[in-house]
């Protein structure tokens, strides 16, 4: 899987946070002037590794909202790494098996698990979003075939959606309009990630282009495609990033619900993903040239780009247009997916 990029928005660098109210000890155990709880320390590791566009963009953020997006990004890359890196695809399914149990009853053994349930009781998070994110993570140990966009809407859900879902409410986003647009957030960041990784997702056996798209290509078809493919593999990815462009359009309608610094600093991360999508469009959609990457400065310039131009954004500070429910429709019944239009018309 290509992870869960609206996950990253990060904590601050792997110092010592100073304790908040919530985090105090129980009566009866040491009181300490700064806590570094391991969870934290290791997925703050794992950010800097393997997401350094929201490691870059995560000094944008408050030092709670950082501590709270790291912790949650810890939990994610584990589940996410469980499918990449299992040697033995059961004994993967068995480990998220138990972690969905472990979400489901609200206890573990499992440290990481136990953070985890800690923080979705600070936060207020329903259990049924990250079992929707373990469940998503775990067709990636079958054979992928996507058959056509709404299936593919429905896994982004699933990886990312999830993930843009419990991030604005790390966030602090309490107005009920906020979630469906921070699920459309986190669907852009993934189309773009998966076309960006067509390549290396043939590889590990995947085809996410939809059959409705490219046909009943087999992934190693995609590995390296014959020259009578390529034109149609191109437009099929440039057809993926405009419909990645659609939900990014809608998440950033989302931002104005963020308090305080933390549009700033998703919007950074949003448009450094953008431009990913940007740079792979300049090369004719063309995932098979190497890895698309925004470069250090790149990422200085759209960072200061934001910061000057965001004071300035009045859609920033209030709502803006309404959110399309068409833009869900095939996620009907999901956790935090906005009703079908007949549903609200009804209303």
């Amino acid at each position: 899987m290509n992870g869960a990029p609206a996950l990253s928005l990060c904590a601050t660098s792997e110092q010592a946070l100073p304790i908040r109210p919530e985090q105090r000890p129980a009566s009866g155990q040491p009181r300490q002037g700064t806590v570094v709880l391991p969870a934290y320390a290791a997925a703050d590791r794992a950010l800097a590794a393997k997401g350094r566009s929201f490691h870059f963009a995560r000094r944008l953020l408050g030092a709670a909202h950082a501590e709270r997006a790291t912790r949650l990004y810890g939990f994610c890359r584990h589940i996410d790494d469980l499918a990449d890196e299992a040697p033995a695809p059961d004994a993967a399914r068995f480990t998220l098996e138990t972690i969905a149990h472990a979400l489901e009853v609200g206890a573990s053994d499992d440290p990481g698990t136990r953070d985890l349930l800690e923080w979705m009781r600070q936060c207020h998070i329903d259990p049924a979003i990250p079992i929707n994110l373990i469940r998503g993570v775990r067709s990636d140990l079958d054979p992928v075939r996507i058959a056509d966009t709404d299936e593919l809407l429905r896994y982004c859900y699933r990886v990312a959606g999830t993930v843009g879902l419990m991030m604005s409410v790390a966030l602090d986003a309490h107005d009920p309009r906020a979630g469906a647009h921070a699920i459309d957030l986190g669907i852009a960041m993934q189309l773009t990630n998966l076309c960006r990784d067509v390549q290396a997702d043939a590889e590990a056996g995947r085809r996410y282009l939809p059959a409705s798209l490219v046909g009943e290509l087999e992934p190693a078809q995609l590995v390296q495609p014959v020259p009578t493919l390529q034109a149609m593999l191109r437009r099929s990815v440039g057809t993926l990033l405009d419909l990645a462009d659609t939900y990014y359009r809608s998440g950033e309608d989302g931002l104005c619900y963020l308090p305080a610094r933390a549009p700033y600093g998703i919007l950074t991360a949003l448009q450094l993903y953008r431009a990913i999508g940007w740079r792979l469009r300049a090369r004719g959609c063309d995932p098979w040239a190497g890895r698309v990457v925004v470069p250090f400065g790149a990422k200085l310039w759209i960072a200061g780009r934001v910061m000057l131009s965001a004071p300035m954004r009045a859609d920033l500070r209030r709502p803006g247009r309404q959110h399309d429910p068409l833009l869900h429709s095939a996620l009907s019944g999901l956790p935090g997916a906005a009703p079908p239009p007949e549903t609200i018309h009804a209303a």
